[in-house]
This record gives structure tokens, C-alpha cells and sequence, in this order.
């Protein structure tokens, strides 16, 4: 309880009162007159006569709850954030089959593209050891993944808790008939979820391992898009450039690493860069990648400024509930066990 209080302390001022309560219900009235109670002294006090006075001071407890629940007891239960002038990011992010490629970490073949990709963004979002930057806990991130089709999976929000569970969740296509790298779509849904942000900075990360060979709309009209509404952004090739370990079943069942060209169409993503005041990056392996979004955190850093206010759990009510038992306790009491005559 150390870090209750009290709305409207100076209720208390009727705790005065509590004493006068105390002595009017204690007083004892009679209609009965008696010559003498001479004969009475001496005599030893039954444990009702000794209690007699306990509906008075039940009555007097339950006013000083009552008083307590009228000064209206609180506790600050959390800190709830209204509105904050942060940044506003968007990942996009290239989850068509080449990503299964194991190829950015050295000696652990085990861990595609993707699975990389997925961790250093956590790492950025989080902080996690400041390895891919210092973490965005007041920035509003977002989440588009493409490969053959563009698709929102996580809109802009401040809730990096779900985050996590989302990118958690993000897989490589597995049908071919979705498969493909629809550049131009995923940046264009990106811009277009970033577009109805009110942030002051609007950021789009874009990072694929291919050339753009699907979508609707092309990789440059989408970059055109995102500078007419000043979002820039950042490109990330992943990966090698010419042959890389990809799985692949075997005839007998298993699976096994083979080696296959992989092409990142460094040019384009240099012009989507250039066209919308970003930078383009190049990420080899895990420890590249992080450094690419560590460089990202420091120059996408601004002030924030923020509303906060305090919800409060109210406890009168356990303090009312309290005082009204004891009201009644006393009542009965008085009607029964300590009847006095009249």
C-alpha cells in the first residue's frame, strides 16, 4: 500500500467526528428510574457487560471507513502513453523460395536467409546488446512481406510485442505459384501503409536477395511514389552474389545442399535508394547485416515527444463495503446480544 493515495484528502477532516459517534452511541438511555444500584456494587462484570460498549466502537470504525472511501483511495495501476512523435518504419521484406539459401552464416548451414533476417530485425527493433542498434521502443514498426504477391502482415504500431509473434510466423513461400520477387508491389504496399502515417519521419527498409521478375507495379514507379510522399528508403541486398547452398530434396527422399546462382539486381536497389534520399546496402552475412541496421538506427534518430497519463484502480469501494458490514454487525448486535431496556 505504500504507493496508494488519496484523491480528496481533506475528507479526512471528518474523522473529528468519529469520537462525538462514539459517545452518542455509547450513551446509555433509559426510561426505567431506580432508587439505587447500591446493591449492584461489588459485583463481578459478566463478559456481556464488559462488551457492552462494542456496537459503539463498531459504529465508530465503520465511519472512519466510510470518511476513508469518501477521500477516495487510489493506486497508479500503469502509465498509459497517448500519442508520441516517433518514426514511423516499415520493413519489407523478401520471403520468396531463394531465401532458403544458406549462405549468411559461415559455419552453420542449417539457418536460411530468412531465419537471419528475421533475428537481426528483432535485434533492431529490441536493442538486443545495441548489435544492430540502440532498439525503436518509440517508433511505430510495420511489416510487409513479398515474393510472388505483396502482403501486409503487420500494420504500423507501437505493440512490439505482437510484433514478435508476427515475424516469429513469417515463413518462405511453399507453392510455386506464389513464388517469385514482386520488388515493386511490396515496396508499393509499403509506401502506401507509410503514406497514412502522421509520423514525422517516414522510413521504408526494403531487403531482398533477387531481381524483380513479378508484380504489378515496377520497383522505380514505386520508389517515385515513396519520394512524391518523402519516405526514404533504405535497401538491403542479402546474400551472395553467384552461387549459393540451396536445399533440395534428393531422388531418395532426403536432402541436401546444392550449390545454385543467385543474382541481387544491385542496380535497381541502388536507383530506389537515390531516388528517395536513402542508401543502399550490401549484407554478406549475419554480422554485415547487423551492422547495415545498426548504421540505419543512427541516422534515423529524432526527438520524441509524448503525452502520458496515469489510470488509477479505485479501492473505495472495498472501504465502503467494510464500513456498511460493520453498520450492520453493530445494528444486530445492539438488537439482540446488547439490548439494553428501555
Amino acid at each position: 500500500m505504500s504507493d496508494w493515495e488519496l484523491k480528496d484528502p481533506w475528507f479526512l477532516l471528518l474523522l473529528l467526528l468519529v469520537p462525538l459517534v462514539y459517545r452518542l452511541a455509547g450513551r446509555a438511555t433509559s426510561l426505567l428510574q431506580f432508587s439505587s444500584l447500591q446493591l449492584l456494587q461489588g459485583t463481578s462484570r459478566s463478559l456481556r457487560q464488559r462488551l457492552a460498549s462494542l456496537p459503539a466502537v463498531l459504529l465508530s470504525a465503520a465511519v472512519v471507513l466510510l470518511v476513508i472511501a469518501t477521500a477516495r483511495p487510489r493506486s497508479p495501476q500503469s502509465e498509459t502513453r497517448v500519442s508520441r512523435n516517433g518514426i514511423a518504419i516499415m520493413m519489407i521484406v523478401d520471403q520468396s523460395s531463394s531465401m532458403n539459401a544458406r549462405d549468411l552464416v559461415e559455419d552453420d548451414q542449417s539457418v536460411n536467409r530468412l531465419d537471419v533476417v528475421k533475428e537481426v530485425f528483432l535485434d533492431f527493433v529490441y536493442g538486443n546488446e545495441g548489435a544492430a542498434g540502440q532498439g525503436r521502443p518509440d517508433d511505430l514498426v510495420g511489416i510487409v512481406t513479398f515474393a510472388g504477391y505483396a502482403d501486409s502482415v503487420c500494420p504500423l504500431t507501437l505493440d512490439h510485442g505482437n510484433l514478435r509473434s508476427i515475424v516469429a510466423q513469417m515463413q518462405i513461400v511453399s507453392e510455386q505459384s506464389e513464388d517469385g520477387t514482386a520488388l515493386g508491389d511490396g515496396l508499393g504496399l509499403g509506401v502506401e501503409r507509410l503514406r497514412r502515417s502522421r509520423a514525422k519521419s517516414r522510413v521504408a527498409i526494403l531487403l531482398t536477395d533477387g531481381v524483380e521478375n513479378a508484380g504489378v507495379i515496377s520497383a522505380i514507379k514505386a520508389a517515385e511514389l515513396a519520394a512524391e510522399n518523402d519516405i526514404r528508403v533504405y535497401c538491403i541486398g542479402a546474400g551472395t552474389n553467384g552461387i549459393a547452398p540451396v536445399p533440395v530434396r534428393s531422388l531418395f527422399g532426403g536432402v541436401q545442399l546444392v550449390g545454385q546462382p543467385v543474382e541481387i539486381d544491385e542496380k535497381t536497389l541502388q536507383e530506389i535508394a537515390d531516388r528517395t534520399g536513402g542508401r543502399y546496402f550490401r549484407a554478406e552475412n549475419r554480422e554485415s547485416l547487423a551492422e547495415i541496421y545498426s548504421e540505419i538506427d543512427r541516422l534515423e534518430r529524432t526527438e520524441v515527444s509524448e503525452l502520458r497519463y496515469l489510470q488509477y484502480r479505485e479501492h473505495f469501494a472495498g472501504f465502503v463495503m467494510s464500513g456498511m458490514m460493520l453498520i450492520a454487525v453493530a445494528a444486530a448486535l445492539s438488537g439482540s446480544v446488547f439490548r439494553r431496556l428501555p
